[in-house]
């Protein structure tokens, strides 16, 4: 009944916050609009964690308004002045996501207690955290690049905090956000951004809890011994729960945007067709690859080919591909088991661009592009990258004292 209800709040909320958004961004135009959705979009914020109670609730609120407010001023100090130091806009959001997410919990909790309860240090589960930072980093370079002017306060609050994608994205970009506040809107069907949304929404609430039935927690994780058979089954259906999950999630803000008027980018092509690793991330969490491959992967690459040499070109993007990797499982979570996850990641796609190479050298223009053509040979990768990734997410789903539980109870 619990559950029933909650998701019965939830709804009625995501369907007011739409409809409001819907007619805000037809109706009202200039600066009223920039407030009337930032308001709106803060209030959903409030509406949508309500469940952690009233204190809680406005802590955390006001966590993400002050947090959000000083990366707005640090933008303004830097972009203003061009003598100025450029990278502490870019910094900035990513410091305080990586204080909340590694700093222990007793230093806030410190700090909750020396200030005597009155900074908004939250004692909540930050929300979205990695995402708002990610989104307003990725601005400050926008801006600072002069790709796009830098956006009123008004304007960087309606970006920041735009509910639908504000906790698990798409990573939007500012520029991409901003074309639908131009003087010709952009818009798609009504019909077709509902239909987005109901296959989210069965991807969400149905199909992934049928997956569920069967994945660690589920199927292993229940005090009983388990043929060895069980373990790839756990391994598939947890693949197949998480991409339902996620994708469904990304289906329903990207179609809810839709009906506001807000364009959102696609976060998945088909992973499941990928002949193999690097291609699978370019379909699998789309926002997250491209964010690193422009902010981490493509200076980095570069500069490891001054260090190293253009001779060793090859070398210096493998190494530069690793680093991406391991920087990817770290940000997913805290635990040694989300480095070895990235690090498996990063010895999958490391391993594609190395073999690769060494067909291209070994077949030749022609022999490789019948390689690429055989029927056989791609189903067989694609196949082997769906098992690789899937027994790799046994990392993500899973602490290091679960996976020990897990082959525990394996007989």
């Amino acid at each position: 009944m619990e559950l029933h209800h909650t998701s019965l709040f939830l709804a009625a909320g995501l369907g007011l916050y739409i409809l409001a958004g819907r007619v805000v961004m037809r109706s009202l135009g200039g600066e009223l609009r920039e407030l009337v959705m930032a308001l709106l979009n803060l209030a959903g914020i409030i509406y949508f964690v309500a469940d952690l109670g009233l204190v809680s609730n406005l802590r955390l609120f006001l966590f993400y308004v002050l947090f959000v407010v000083l990366q707005y001023i640090v933008l303004g100090l830097c972009s203003d002045h061009p003598g100025r130091p450029r990278w502490p806009a870019f910094c900035a959001p990513l410091a305080v996501f990586i204080a909340f997410r590694y700093v222990p919990d007793r230093i806030f909790t410190g700090l909750d207690y020396l200030s005597g309860g009155h900074l908004p240090v939250p004692s909540a589960p930050v929300i979205g955290i990695s995402y708002l930072a990610f989104r307003c980093s990725r601005l400050a370079l926008e801006v600072l690049n002069g790709s796009v002017p830098r956006p009123g306060l008004w304007q960087y609050l309606n970006f920041a905090f735009f509910l639908p994608t504000m906790s698990v994205g798409p990573i939007n970009t500012y520029a991409n956000f901003r074309r639908g506040f131009e003087a010709v809107p952009w818009e798609v069907p009504a019909g077709r951004a509902v239909l987005r949304i109901l296959v989210g929404l069965v991807k969400y609430q149905f199909l992934s809890e049928i997956c569920n039935q069967l994945t660690y927690s589920s199927l292993l994780l229940n005090d009983y011994y388990h043929p060895w058979r069980d373990l790839p089954i756990a391994m598939v259906f947890y693949y197949l729960y998480l991409y339902c999950n996620f994708s469904g999630f990304c289906d329903m803000a990207i179609g809810g945007a839709a009906l506001i008027g807000i364009p959102v980018p696609e976060n998945f092509d088909r992973p499941f067709a990928a002949r193999n690793l690097r291609e699978f991330w370019n379909r699998w969490h789309i926002t997250l690859s491209q964010w690193m491959r422009d902010i981490v992967f493509a200076p980095l690459a570069k500069f490891l080919v001054r260090v190293l040499g253009p001779a060793r070109i090859n070398h210096a993007v493998a190494l530069a591909i690793f680093v991406v990797f391991v920087l990817i499982g770290i940000w997913h979570g805290v635990g040694w088991n989300f480095v070895i996850f990235g690090l498996l990641q990063a010895l999958g796609v490391v391993a594609n661009h190395y073999y690769t190479l060494g067909l291209k050298r070994w077949l030749g223009r022609e022999g490789f592009q019948a390689y690429l053509e055989n029927r056989w040979i791609h189903a067989l990768a694609v196949v082997s990258t769906f098992a690789y990734f899937a027994a790799s997410l046994l990392f993500f789903a899973n602490t290091l004292p679960e996976i020990r539980d897990i082959f525990r109870v394996l007989r």
